[in-house]
């Protein structure tokens, strides 16, 4: 026993020694420099094969060039908790969600300071947030604040770079430690080694931010947006490069890259690399060493003959006549090149390891993009080759939806942001995945009307609903009724001898009470009275009285018979998506004024139909009233026969489609309603045809005429570009004008 206790002692005390002995270096070295500054710390690493291996590069050169690796583990996660100390945050822990339950989701903008600099890129974003619907010039009413100070360009060595935000936001009161506050970043870090540093600490604000991280990231909390150029436009933007439903033509390459090589520094792996894959027929890869100040004095023997082939190849032609394109990472992990590849419809091969992609939440990137590895480059060409042209198409036509849908202006990205909080904060009433990556978008469906598929107009065809089988006639009228002769008296009993109506809802927009219900008509069809506030815009208004799906718009002196409502009605429902109607205008772009023109003449061009006698689909009213701002329904306010345009503008922008002219009578003429002055107890008087631009001078015609067109040109301005689209369609009844017996036909009485 005393001999085990003595073996044991032994061993113990042996052990002791040989750590003192080899370990002991680490172990003063912990105790008499753990509290010391970084910079006294050693180096890090320390490479123990420095005298085996010939050194191709000073330390200190890679060091300047900012290898990410040259940085410990302490040191990297010192950076990243400078930046974000509420690493755990989440809508629950750290956004006060009270704040919206009074007025809703509104955001409030700081008000520029003066002599505060603020950058063209931001000022579009304060811009977008200012014309949305979500703007508020009431702080106590906001749910969200926007910084005015400009945080987009955190880097160092930018012009834009703003100092001292620390100090300036600690003096905001409503800061609150970044509480309900969202900030939005491009560019983070700063040469060489470019890491996620912001120069300040954000606290508990939601960061919208290029080129995130998977690591810093915080699901449910943050945004990953696009890095976009400061020429992207502000609203409208270009339109993609592939129109909808369209096949593109056989592209001449498979996969192409052109741009910078790094020759040192972080991302330098990836694109030194790329030359492997090109082989100078279907895979094209260039890269150039110049760029930098001292790009000749990093050059490998590949630069010269790279830099030639690079001048060799057109760009944009590249981008354009390639099936895929390769986005590898730059300095930081977005490229504007993303943008650039799904504006062309060439399908992005992200190359770019650990980056959240943008509204990742979202968006499905896996129906638009490839997402490869940095260490599997060589492998790319293979995949690609494999996937199926029937997969390829469906990614090319997503990439134009997803363009189109959320990238193509500021104002998007600005509002697929806020919408993507907004959706956050009632996740009992948030867009599915389904309506965020489908047509028409996530941006264009309003979760307050519904979350149920078949309550929306776009969803019929692709999943089997219908539309209801009734439909509700909305009569606006700006004029007393009198005797059962007048136009309104007419049209209401016309209207309830249809099959298909389920009701009618008189809108009274005068200041005289309505006629008392004996002197309304009997009909076998419900009839309810709304009392208007006399705006134009209260048409459109989402009145809970309306059940049906569909919509009969009309104006009071609209004269209409029962086989035409049956047969427009008939024609909506295998289009509930559009406008169905009668009277029809259309536009036309005026060369000489370097505006749009707006025509009443008879042609066969059709752009707009008349909402004194159309069809559509009740969720047009929710998306006129709760989507658009109220600087467009001030617009149609004040400007008279304004509002069916911006409705036809409205369901363009949507849908993409132009509106349907059906069959009308030949005495039907086309043309709008003249507006009765109700303070005077005018009678609105018959429909008449609009007066055309050459013959509608010196008349009360030419101006309503004058401010319908610039009522069309403001129109364009806001959304940035034209939504109208044209077409030459009509529809007509089976054998309508054919000889053969009126027994035949199904509307006979449309022919008279």
């Amino acid at each position: 026993m005393q001999t085990r206790k003595k073996y044991i002692f032994l061993t113990f005390l042996a052990s002791w020694l040989l750590l003192f002995i080899f370990g002991g270096d680490q172990l003063r070295r912990f105790a008499f420099f753990s509290g010391r500054k970084a910079e006294a710390r050693r180096s890090w690493p320390r490479w123990t094969d420095r005298s085996v291996l010939k050194s191709f590069a000073d330390p200190e050169e890679l060091q300047r060039d900012g290898d990410p690796s040259l940085l410990s583990p302490r040191e990297r996660r010192a950076a990243w908790l400078s930046v974000y100390r509420s690493s755990r945050c989440r809508m629950e822990t750290c956004f006060d969600l009270s704040r919206c339950d009074r007025h809703g989701f509104k955001v409030f903008t700081y008000p520029q300071e003066r002599g505060q600099p603020v950058s063209e890129t931001y000022s579009k974003i304060l811009s977008s947030i200012e014309r949305s619907r979500y703007h508020t010039p009431r702080p106590e009413e906001a749910c969200l604040f926007v910084l005015s100070i400009d945080t987009l360009d955190r880097d160092r060595l930018s012009g834009h770079y703003v100092r001292d935000v620390d100090e300036k936001i600690r003096g905001f009161p409503l800061w609150n430690g970044g509480r309900n506050h969202l900030i939005f970043n491009l560019y983070s870090g700063t040469w060489p080694s470019y890491t996620r540093e912001l120069g300040f600490d954000i606290g508990q604000a939601i960061l919208a931010k290029a080129s995130f991280d998977t690591q810093s990231f915080r699901p449910g909390f943050d945004v990953s947006i696009p890095l976009f150029p400061k020429e992207h436009p502000q609203h409208g933007g270009d339109r993609g490069w592939l129109h909808r439903d369209s096949v593109p033509p056989k592209k001449k390459y498979l996969l192409v890259f052109k741009g910078k090589r790094y020759l040192t520094g972080i991302g330098s792996g990836t694109r030194n690399a790329l030359h492997h894959i090109h082989n100078g027929k279907d895979i094209i890869s260039l890269t150039t060493c110049k760029h930098g100040k001292d790009w000749e004095k990093h050059k490998d023997t590949r630069c010269d003959k790279d830099n030639v082939d690079y001048e060799r190849f057109d760009y944009q032609e590249l981008l354009h006549n390639s099936t895929f394109c390769i986005v590898p990472r730059g300095r930081r992990l977005g490229s504007f090149r993303f943008l650039e590849a799904l504006q062309a419809a060439c399908i992005p091969v992200l190359l770019s390891d650990g980056w959240e992609l943008p509204f990742a939440e979202v968006i499905d990137w896996g129906k638009a993009a490839v997402v490869g590895s940095e260490r599997l480059l060589l492998q790319i060409p293979s995949a690609v080759r494999c996937i199926h042209p029937e997969r390829v198409l469906a990614f090319q036509q997503q990439t134009q939806f997803l363009w189109d849908a959320y990238f193509s202006s500021v104002d998007k990205i600005v509002h697929t942001t806020l919408e993507i909080i907004k959706d956050r904060l009632s996740p009992h009433r948030s867009r599915s995945r389904f309506l965020w990556n489908a047509l028409p978008g996530g941006l264009l469906v309003l979760p307050d009307f519904s979350t149920h598929l078949g309550d929306f107009p776009f969803y019929y065809l692709q999943h089997g609903y219908s539309p209801s089988k009734k439909f509700t006639a909305f009569i606006r009228v700006v004029s007393q009724a009198g005797s059962l002769s007048q136009p309104i008296l007419r049209l209401i009993q016309a209207v309830s001898g249809s099959q298909y109506c389920a009701q009618i809802v008189v809108l009274w927009s005068c200041e005289k009470p309505p006629p008392p219900s004996g002197k309304w008509p009997q009909s076998s069809v419900p009839l309810t009275i709304i009392q208007g506030r006399r705006k134009l815009s209260d048409r459109f208004f989402p009145f809970g009285a309306i059940q049906t799906d569909a919509v009969l718009s009309l104006d009071e002196d609209s004269s209409l018979s029962t086989s035409e409502v049956d047969f427009a009605f008939s024609v909506w429902r295998s289009f509930p998506e559009r406008i169905v109607g009668f009277p029809t205008q259309s536009h036309f772009w005026d060369a000489e004024q370097q505006r749009w023109g707006y025509t009443s003449k008879w042609t066969n061009e059709l752009s707009i139909v008349l909402t004194a006698a159309a069809f559509y689909h009740r969720y047009y009213h929710s998306l006129f009233t709760e989507y658009l701002p109220a600087g467009l329904r001030e617009l149609v306010d004040g400007l008279a026969a304004c509002e069916d345009i911006l409705m036809n503008v409205l369901v363009a922008a949507v849908t993409k489609l132009p509106p349907i002219k059906v069959t009308q009578r030949k005495q039907h003429k086309e043309g709008v309603a003249q507006q009765a002055e109700c303070s005077e107890g005018a009678a609105g008087s018959p429909s008449a045809p609009h007066p055309a631009p050459a013959r509608a001078e010196g008349t009360g015609g030419s101006r309503r005429f004058s401010q319908r067109q610039d009522c069309l040109n403001q129109l364009a301005d806001w959304f940035g570009y034209m939504p109208l689209v044209s077409s030459q369609l009509r529809l007509d009844p089976v054998l309508f004008k054919d000889q053969v017996s009126v027994l035949r036909k199904k509307y006979p009485s449309l022919e008279k």
